[in-house]
């Protein structure tokens, strides 16, 4: 490890006199970036979770939303610190992990970064064409089009909002997330009279209840995961407020967890109980979201009509922090190979590459219409929650510019939640 991490501003961060507190008041740009990272997580994730945790039952449901609150918010700030930790202005984490762990760790973690984000961008471009191609034909009553050309429109019509720049990315993020918001919480509203409660009356034996728990946490590590956007937001946060950057950081993942967890969670509530076990595992076997296999099975119009499009905003809001992340990822991969070779490309160049090869590759994933809780579960889990939750836990113990976070209950929570997704996962791939 580097000896200028040890001088970070961490180390001895002065307490926040007046000035400094007005800078850390909430302003507008915090709104900003509270929305993008909650349009970060509510994407695939989100509309495939009523799905798997529906199927276990209601009671272990209620666990999932009291535990799912605590484990999002602290494994963010954890993430967050951890690239705050850094003296360098600009440094994501493919160069915080570097300067902290090494050149040879450096490289691996970043690899390890990009497959964690890389499948979920995956994930989106096959989500949003089948959901397009969905309600094309079952609301609109067509012809379904060529998969290869609905794909590839879908795919590059959301691409050339993030060649555009990060200022627009954030303006139609923002422009997303209001009506997503106000428009998924109606629908959470709207399905309250089609509740059954048959699924209140089935209490599970304390072994399934808890075994339910642990094989259903991958998939609201994946589905809360607003981790791509966090080293940006960091980055941003560091260059507006410097050594105050985490305590910054710190309030807007809490009101962004707040967010997810009530508007989330009574979306996936009400979804479940509109539906019985049958319906949902009928929903799984198709590869749709929830609210296109809502929108095809309910009466109701409004249903028909807004579920996917619900799902498409989500979805494209979602792909842009991932997006983001990927590239950010894939960039760090290349630059430090090229580095080691003592060989130099230029920004431009290697930019061109990585949009080639992110188009192509989504694309062709799209083509293909693999089973997505399949790769969320098998290709996503494992490196999200060894990155998110267990990473920056053991960085908290082995950096110094970290070692005002030791000592706390918090790590251990953090700790446990990481090694329960990860053995979850690894328990369902062998079963």
């Amino acid at each position: 490890m580097r000896n200028d991490v040890a001088a970070s501003p961490i180390d001895n961060t002065p307490s926040v006199n007046a000035s400094q507190a007005e800078k850390l008041s909430w302003t507008r740009t915090d709104t900003t970036w509270m929305l993008s990272l909650f349009g970060t997580a509510v994407g695939a994730g989100i509309l495939f979770l009523p799905i798997n945790a529906g199927m276990g039952g209601f009671w272990p449901l209620v666990m999932m939303a009291l535990l799912i609150g605590p484990m999002t918010y602290l494994a963010h700030r954890g993430l967050s610190r951890f690239v705050c930790a850094s003296q360098k202005q600009g440094s994501d984490i493919t160069d915080v992990v570097e300067e902290c762990f090494g050149v040879g760790a450096g490289k691996a973690i970043t690899v390890l970064y990009f497959f964690a984000i890389y499948p979920i961008v995956l994930i989106y471009g096959v989500g949003i064409t089948n959901t397009v191609d969905s309600f094309i034909v079952n609301q609109l009553g067509m012809a379904s089009p060529p998969r290869f050309i609905l794909s590839g429109v879908l795919i590059l019509a959301m691409m050339s909002v993030m060649v555009s720049g990060e200022k627009l990315m954030l303006k139609v993020t923002q422009f997303l997330v209001y009506p997503l918001v106000a428009i998924l919480a109606f629908m959470s509203l709207y399905l309250i009279p089609s509740w059954k409660t048959d699924a209140l009356m089935s209490v599970p034996t304390t072994g399934d209840f808890l075994g339910t728990v642990w094989l259903t946490i991958p998939v609201l590590v994946f589905a809360f995961n607003h981790s791509p956007a966090i080293s940006q937001f960091s980055v941003s946060l560091k260059r507006e407020h410097g050594a105050n950057a985490a305590k910054k950081a710190d309030v807007i993942l809490r009101n962004t967890s707040m967010m997810l967890v009530g508007f989330v969670m009574l979306f996936v509530f009400s979804c479940v109980l509109s539906l019985s076990p049958a319906q949902l595992a009928e929903a799984k076997s198709e590869n749709l979201p929830i609210l296109s296999y809502l929108a095809n099975v309910h009466a109701s119009g409004f249903v028909s009509y807004f579920g996917p499009i619900i799902a498409v905003i989500a979805i494209v809001s979602s792909f842009f922090g991932h997006y983001l992340g990927a590239t950010e990822g894939l960039k760090g991969i290349i630059a430090k190979q090229l580095r080691s070779s003592n060989k130099t490309v230029s920004d431009a160049k290697l930019d061109k590459f990585i949009l080639g090869f992110m188009f192509l590759s989504i694309w062709g994933v799209a083509i293909i219409n693999p089973s997505i809780l399949g790769m969320i579960e098998a290709l996503g889990g494992p490196i999200i929650a060894a990155i998110l939750y267990l990473m920056p836990m053991y960085a908290v113990y082995k950096v110094p510019a970290l070692k005002a976070y030791r000592g706390r209950i918090s790590n251990v929570f953090v700790i446990i939640a990481g090694l329960l997704a990860m053995t979850a996962i690894v328990f369902g791939m062998l079963s």
